[in-house]
C-alpha cells in the first residue's frame, strides 16, 4: 500500500485563491467601517469578492468532477469551498444592510465585531494556506486556536450590542435592522470558525 497520497497540487492554488479573496472581503469590511463616507465603492468590492469567490467555488467543483485521485476526501474539499464561500457571503449580505436600510454611520459595536472578523478572516486564511503542510501541523494548530477565540469574542460583542441596542434603540424598526447587520457580521464569523472546523477534520484524516 501506498504511503502517500497523490496530489493535484491544483487544488491548493485553488485553496490559495480562495484564501486570497477572504483577506482582501475581511480588509474590505474593516475598510467600509473605518472609511464610512467613500460605503459606496467599499461596499462594490465586497461585491465583486462575493462574485470571485463564487467562481472559485465553481471552478473547484469542476475540478472535484474531473480529477480521479483528490489530496483529501471529496466531501471535505466541497465543504470547506462552499464555506470559504459562506463567509463572504454573510459579509456581503451585511453590506447590503448597510445601503438598503441607509445607515448614517456604524456603531462602536460593528467597527469591534467587524475588526473580530478581519481577524478571523486572516487567520483563516492561513490555516487554508497550511493544507499544504499538513506533516507538520503545528502552525495550523495555532490558527485554529485563534479562530474559536476569536468566534467566542464575535459572540460576546454581538450579545452585548444586541443589549445595548435595545435599550437606546429610538424605535422598534430601528433596533430590528441593526439587529440583522448585528447578525449577519457575527455569522460571519461564525463561519470562519466553520472553516477551522472542517480543516481541523481534514487534518485528523490526513497528518
Amino acid at each position: 500500500m501506498f504511503s502517500i497520497i497523490p496530489r493535484d497540487m491544483r487544488f491548493f492554488d485553488l485553496f490559495d485563491e480562495a484564501a486570497d479573496l477572504l483577506i482582501r472581503a475581511g480588509d474590505a469590511f474593516v475598510g467600509l467601517l473605518a472609511d464610512y463616507t467613500a460605503r459606496d465603492r467599499h461596499v462594490a468590492e465586497i461585491r465583486q469578492l462575493e462574485h470571485a469567490g463564487d467562481d472559485v467555488t465553481r471552478r473547484t467543483l469542476h475540478k472535484l468532477d474531473t480529477t480521479f485521485i483528490t489530496p483529501f476526501d471529496r466531501e471535505d474539499i466541497y465543504t470547506l469551498m462552499k464555506r470559504i464561500d459562506d463567509v463572504i457571503d454573510e459579509m456581503d449580505a451585511a453590506t447590503k444592510r448597510l445601503t438598503m436600510y441607509q445607515i448614517p454611520q456604524p456603531t462602536p459595536w460593528l467597527v469591534r465585531m467587524s475588526e473580530v472578523l478581519g481577524r478571523a478572516c486572516h487567520e483563516a486564511a492561513a490555516a487554508i494556506r497550511e493544507l499544504r503542510n499538513l506533516k507538520k501541523p503545528d502552525g495550523l494548530h495555532a490558527h485554529l486556536i485563534e479562530i474559536h477565540q476569536l468566534e467566542n469574542a464575535g459572540d460576546e460583542i454581538n450579545h452585548a450590542a444586541a443589549v445595548d441596542l435595545y435599550e437606546t434603540a429610538a424605535s422598534f424598526s430601528e433596533a430590528m435592522k441593526w439587529k440583522e447587520i448585528y447578525d449577519l457580521t457575527e455569522r460571519s464569523i461564525d463561519k470562519c470558525e466553520d472553516v477551522a472546523n472542517i480543516i481541523e477534520a481534514i487534518k485528523l484524516k490526513n497528518a
